[in-house]
């Protein structure tokens, strides 16, 4: 599916040439979307959830890639996707940078936004230690199936997505959606995962609104910052996010809706666990993005400029040699031992265990009027609330599990909390340990060195 024109040709050339003269600076945007079903047909291992013991036992809802590709004049375009997944690795990601190198697409201009939901497909290279075990060979088969299915499709929509992009305008708009809350709940014996009403939050709902020469909504992109696990059942599922989608979509015939997740990795839909519950969390943000696009948004300018930062986020004191080896056999849980054998495997291999993690910061501006910005891996709500105080919340726009989601990101408050988000996570991520201190101020100076002082909180 992709955004067509529905007019004749003469009429549409008269639609714009009057936009162009009524809001010249505003004309030389250029959009088009695209969407493609990423269900599988066949069984396959779900993530998310380490418990499962068997591939998925049927489809609830079918699971999407939506593509929105952005252009400002001749530049050459922008592609955000998002993809009902646990999280898309940077490994696919360079698979789908190198089929795009004819369409111009460079790092700087694709960010890959998983929507975490924990009821779809398990994809090669993510959540590596999730079960603890090797997966037997043939279900191991069919996961690597389904990722080269996935970048293949993923391949295919951005196509799809440049080759539909027309004159287009471009705003925004806020709402608020109430249904996350914080999951890290203090007790006497450390943090649990559970409803903490004291929690930080962030509630905040922005929304683009992508219109045609004609006023047509095509395309609309939101983001929540809230964990994707309304259910945990072994069917597959796109959750809230996804029910969201299809809402939008119904609302606006015409379009293609995409939504993201903002810095939700300590915050969990609530109330959950009943199915009914998926839709209603879905239908009330999909309402509440409604409002926005048929209020009064804000136009955006270009041009779109678009940037990275890479890093590495050193991690704290790793076990040596010796000691993975004595985990690898005495471990207290399979998990343990099962992480412990892949880096014995690396030594004996004569690969160094990393002491450092890749990260990837970008950002993209569109002129002064809006920053976006994606963050690599699971962040926690601290990121997010610290930018928008740094920087004017009217114009910052936070994803995280963006382009890859290698594990989760806490804040220096969470980190020294510790807790599942502050350094337990990594566990099942096949990491080797947690971060060492210092990271939050890094990653945070990271968006500052590419988003200017205009946009600073006054």
């Amino acid at each position: 599916m992709y955004m067509k024109r529905r007019q004749s040709p003469c009429l549409a050339l008269f639609a714009f040439a009057f936009f162009s003269m009524m809001h010249p600076a505003l004309a030389a945007w250029h959009a088009g979307a695209a969407k493609v079903n990423i269900t599988p047909g066949y069984p396959v291992r779900l993530s998310g959830y380490g418990s499962r013991k068997a591939e998925n036992e049927g489809v609830k809802a079918d699971i999407w890639a939506k593509v929105l590709a952005l252009g400002w004049n001749d530049e050459p375009p922008a592609i955000v996707m998002t993809v009902d997944n646990v999280g898309v690795p940077s490994t696919i990601r360079d698979r789908v940078l190198a089929a795009l190198k004819e369409q111009h697409i460079v790092t700087e201009r694709l960010a890959i936004c998983s929507t975490h939901t924990h009821c779809a497909p398990m994809v090669k290279g993510n959540l590596v230690n999730l079960f603890g075990v090797d997966l037997p060979a043939d279900q191991q088969q069919r996961v690597d199936r389904y990722t080269q299915d996935l970048t293949d499709n993923l391949i295919k929509a951005a196509r799809e997505a440049i080759a539909a992009m027309e004159p287009a305008t471009l705003s925004m708009g806020h709402g608020d959606v109430k249904f996350a809350s914080n999951r890290r709940l203090p007790t006497p014996t450390g943090f649990i995962n559970s409803q903490n009403l004291d929690g930080p939050t962030d509630h905040d709902l922005p929304v683009l609104k992508v219109t045609d020469s004609l006023g047509v909504v095509r395309a609309v992109f939101t983001s929540y910052a809230c964990h994707c696990t309304t259910m945990g059942w072994n069917f597959i599922h796109p959750d809230w996010a996804g029910m969201a989608q299809v809402a939008l979509e119904q609302a606006f015939p015409q379009a293609v809706a995409l939504t993201a997740i903002g810095c939700g990795a300590d915050q969990n839909p609530y109330p959950r666990s009943e199915e009914a519950l998926v839709h209603q969390h879905g239908e009330a943000l999909a309402q509440e993005a409604t409002r926005v696009v048929n209020g009064t948004t804000r136009p955006l300018q270009g041009p779109l400029t678009c940037g990275v930062r890479n890093m590495t986020l050193p991690y704290d004191t790793l076990p040596t040699p010796e000691q993975w080896e004595k985990q690898a056999k005495d471990g207290k849980t399979p998990y343990e031992r099962h992480r412990a054998g892949l880096f014995v495997a690396m030594l004996a291999r004569r690969q160094p265990v990393p002491t450092a993690l890749p990260y990837l910061v970008q950002a993209w501006r569109f002129g002064d009027d809006l920053a976006m910005v994606f963050l690599n891996g699971e962040v926690v709500v601290d990121y997010g609330l610290r930018l928008k105080r740094e920087f004017d919340k009217e114009r910052m726009w936070i994803n995280s599990y963006s382009n890859n989601v290698p594990c989760y990101i806490p804040s220096e408050r969470v980190l020294k909390e510790g807790g599942y988000e502050g350094g337990g996570a990594m566990l099942y991520y096949g990491r080797p340990g947690t971060f060492a201190p210092g990271l939050e101020d890094k990653i945070v100076a990271a968006v500052h060195e590419m988003v200017p002082d205009s946009f600073k909180a006054k």
